[in-house]
């Protein structure tokens, strides 16, 4: 470069950092004095853009009573009428916008027209101009909104510098925006409005620390609760493991709403309860007309949970024909709808669950190596209630809480010898089964205070022979036959070929005396298989 031009690019930084000096002076001031944060912001955005020439600029926050980035305020160089924005909103890690509320990094792109994300729903872009996007700051590592804005002159070797001077900018929005739209009384104001209890959605809540939304005080959850702090600072996928009624999902919300993508949906699905075709569906979604009965397009979980956590439960139930199909979105997340060829792109979390062992699965063929290493890239094993009963006393309390309200009753009390028994007990069935037992002792309590008479445990062998009612889930894991060739020779005709699906599951019913778990292991299906088909399929149950 020649002395000259060395001496110009001198003199054309000197006068950029000078207006951005002047710039950040009078943002300052604005932000100080002038109370209503939207009047602010556009202040601000009018101040940067004649000041230092950026003529197109928005800025965009978490709405902490949607969880959505909400576009609160533009402005256009020559000040134009500012284009409407009532009602905009993106999710985390939507679009351009999206994607930096959720990384945190901030964004140069010389040439917007070459860049496929970006969204421009409101209409402000210029293509031919640079775009530079800084997040907002909320606290270390947490971010709560995007200032974007676009030089509209100037050597472009200074972008760098300009989106230096946007993240100063930004941290300035910041404490506005901490003192407005984040403060306490604001947050109470809009749960009083929505007629909801305050509820706080920006990323880091105290709120929302795993060990408030899993109630443990025993040593063997400590390396739990540190897997989901660690699993909430970054994006990678987990794979939770567990006994039935451990809590896995409450682990999956822990992770999620400890989380950056704590603002957006949370969505879960249950892979044991479907049959193949139909969780293609519901995980994928499906346009008008792909088969019979689809009389509209439905967008399926992937698309739900866009921006957010999809939740897998029961991952180790999936076919290995729709492993395949898992895998693709897992690696490229991409895919298309039931009956559709538009490929579609989503930016979601995966969170997976299972009781089985995987790995053994792995080696007898049973699920696919690569999808098993794609998934367990974070793995939570959760403890069993027998190996932590110190918390059978806390949780306890915290379920007959739960269950005096569910009946309506003030409070319910327990007996030293009630809670000596239910200490004692194995609890195959985990604390799913623990409040399934409160809840039974609860209602043979008709003065509200449970002693040991009303604690009893159902005898496996009674439920099986049909003696007594089968409890509202498995006392103990079903047993090793869950194949339809594996069912007692009393199934008959169960798999006659001439029977079609509502038949079929009508017979094992009444051969199962109408208990469903039964009728599962009768048809080589899971208890929420078979509930799911008596409601697709309008059987009306028998109350014996």
């Amino acid at each position: 470069m020649s002395t000259l031009s060395n001496q110009i690019m001198h003199m054309t930084r000197s006068a950029m950092i000078s207006s951005q000096l002047d710039a950040l002076n009078q943002v300052s001031r604005i932000l100080a004095e002038e109370p209503d944060l939207n009047t602010a912001l556009h202040g601000a955005l009018r101040a940067i853009s004649h000041t230092t020439g950026m003529g197109r600029g928005m800025v965009s926050l978490i709405d902490p009573a949607t969880g959505r980035l909400s576009v609160q305020a533009t402005y256009e160089a020559d000040d134009k009428a500012p284009p409407f924005t009532d009602g905009v909103t993106y999710f985390p890690g939507e679009g351009v916008v999206g994607s930096i509320v959720l990384s945190g990094d901030t964004f140069i792109c010389e040439q917007p027209s070459q860049e496929s994300r970006f969204v421009n729903r409101i209409g402000l872009l210029d293509p031919t101009l640079p775009f530079i996007g800084a997040p907002i700051p909320y606290e270390e590592g947490r971010y709560m909104g995007v200032l974007a804005a676009q030089p509209m002159f100037g050597n472009r070797a200074f972008l760098q510098e300009q989106a230096k001077f946007l993240e100063t900018l930004a941290s300035l929005i910041s404490q506005k925006a901490r003192s407005t739209l984040y403060c306490p009384q604001t947050q109470a104001a809009i749960a009083e409005r929505n007629g909801q209890a305050p509820v706080r959605r920006i990323p880091g809540s105290e709120d929302l620390e795993p060990q408030k939304l899993i109630i443990s005080q025993s040593r063997r959850m400590d390396p739990v609760y540190q897997a989901i702090k660690q699993a909430a600072k970054w994006d990678c996928t987990v794979l939770v493991h567990g006994e039935s009624g451990t809590g896995k999902e409450l682990v999956a919300n822990a992770i999620h709403y400890s989380s950056r993508r704590s603002g957006a949906p949370f969505v879960s699905v249950n892979c044991a309860a479907l049959s193949d075709n139909l969780l293609e569906s519901e995980l994928f979604g499906h346009e008008k007309g792909a088969f019979t009965g689809a009389a509209n397009a439905r967008k399926g979980r992937f698309e739900l949970a866009h921006g957010g956590t999809l939740f897998l439960d029961e991952i180790g139930e999936i076919s290995p024909a729709f492993q395949s199909k898992l895998l693709r979105v897992l690696q490229e997340g991409e895919f298309e709808r039931v009956g559709g060829t538009r490929t579609m792109r989503v930016n979601v979390r995966i969170i997976a669950a299972t009781n089985r062992d995987l790995y053994q699965r792995v080696q007898t063929g049973e699920f696919r190596a690569d999808l098993f290493y794609r998934l367990f890239v974070m793995p939570i094993a959760l403890p069993p209630l027998r190996e932590r009963k110190e918390d059978i006393p806390l949780l306890t309390e915290k379920l007959l809480a739960r269950i005096a309200r569910k009946q309506g009753r003030n409070k319910l009390t327990l007996s030293d010898e009630a809670l000596r028994r239910l200490c004692n007990n194995p609890w195959p069935g985990n604390v799913r089964e623990l409040e399934n037992c409160l809840e039974r002792a609860a209602v043979m309590s008709d003065e509200g205070h449970i002693d040991a008479a009303h604690v009893f445990f159902p005898d496996l062998a009674g439920w099986n022979a049909g003696t007594i009612s089968a409890p509202s889930a498995p006392l103990a894991p079903a047993p090793a036959a869950t194949t339809p060739s594996s069912a007692p020779s009393g199934s008959g005709g169960i798999m006659d070929e001439d029977l079609d699906e509502r038949e079929r599951v009508l017979m094992a019913l009444e051969q199962a005396g109408w208990v469903q778990a039964k009728a599962a292991r009768l048809l080589g299906m899971t208890p929420r298989q078979v509930a799911y088909r008596i409601k697709i399929l309008n059987i009306p149950m028998r109350s014996l």
